[in-house]
């Protein structure tokens, strides 16, 4: 059995990077069930002209195409911001294991907020899920970096 180990400081470098990009500061990292980063991202949404390319979405297909595989159960992901619906339907048919996630997202939030879409007795698959992870710090990168362009 592994050492329990956080990746939330990863994902909020991620974060960072993507608020220094321009992008809002969200930042994912996957990993298997020992603990060793698969993959990482944050948000690209204005750099792909992708409205899919949040972090979630890119982690999940750069562990998908390192593991040749379009599911990831017994992997856990690490996000700085409560998924959006969209972000936590690809959690749903990647099969993740664990979500863990920092700051909650009251206006477009998919897991404890809005559409909840983990609770839907359509979901196929849920995660087991851990909030409120670094929350302060996920709320204050996201809090910095709004205030900039207000």
């Amino acid at each position: 059995m592994s050492r329990f180990i956080s990746q939330m400081p990863l994902a909020l470098t991620e974060a960072r990077a993507a608020a220094a990009r321009g992008e809002v500061p969200v930042g994912a990292v996957l990993t298997d069930a020992q603990g060793r980063v698969v993959a990482q991202a944050g948000n690209r949404t204005r750099e792909l002209s992708d409205p899919t390319a949040h972090a979630e979405i890119l982690t999940i297909r750069a562990a998908c195409a390192a593991l040749h595989s379009e599911r990831l159960p017994g992997h856990r992901l690490w996000v700085t911001l409560e998924p959006c619906p969209m972000c936590a339907a690809a959690i749903s048919a990647a099969r993740i294991g664990v979500l863990y996630y920092g700051a909650d997202d009251p206006r477009m939030g998919g897991v404890r907020h809005g559409a909840r879409v983990f609770e839907h007795p359509q979901c196929h698959h849920r995660p087991e899920i851990h909030d409120g992870i670094a929350a302060e710090e996920s709320r204050g990168i996201l809090r910095e970096f709004f205030q900039i362009r207000r």
